[in-house]
């Protein structure tokens, strides 16, 4: 799919991990910050940066907005499921739903459903206009699921 960036074979040693692990609390940490935290000279620090973000390891830098701050106090995911004899339209339709802007994030799954979309918006009239025009009828999908989210919250940044 277009947009995945192929990951170099890359090994990741302990300081690599931690250097990943203290970005992804805190994209925002000076090279001088973090080559403390590691022990390591800036230069080493900041070349070790340079080539995790050279290989793919990382892939970027982001920030995170607030929905409520943007008037999207909702949010939902959605499982989509594409009819049998639609699987070779998967490209086009992740290509299509990454330019929406309603969409958070989405996933390609393998299993009974085919995406995974978490969408933010006003509120539920929003949330059903979005999945009748943009998912439902697609001539491609056979069927939705929409389940309203109470609660979100990160897991752990890096999985250490």
């Amino acid at each position: 799919m277009p947009g995945l960036q192929k990951l170099q074979q890359v090994t990741l040693d302990e300081i690599d991990h931690k250097l990943l692990g203290l970005l992804s609390q805190n994209s925002r940490r000076t090279n001088q910050s973090l080559s403390e935290a590691l022990g390591l000279a800036p230069s080493t620090c900041l070349a070790r940066l340079n080539g995790l973000r050279e290989s793919g390891v990382i892939k970027r830098f982001t920030v995170e907005v607030a929905p409520d701050a943007m008037g999207l106090s909702l949010q939902a995911l959605v499982s989509v499921r594409l009819r049998p004899g639609a699987r070779h339209l998967m490209n086009a339709f992740g290509n299509e739903l990454r330019d929406l802007p309603e969409i958070k994030q989405f996933f390609v799954l393998g299993g009974a459903d085919d995406f995974f979309i978490h969408i933010t918006a006003k509120n539920t009239e929003h949330i059903r206009q979005f999945v009748l025009d943009h998912l439902s009828s697609n001539p491609a999908v056979a069927g939705t699921q929409t389940n309203l989210v109470f609660e979100h919250d990160h897991g752990s940044a890096y999985g250490l």
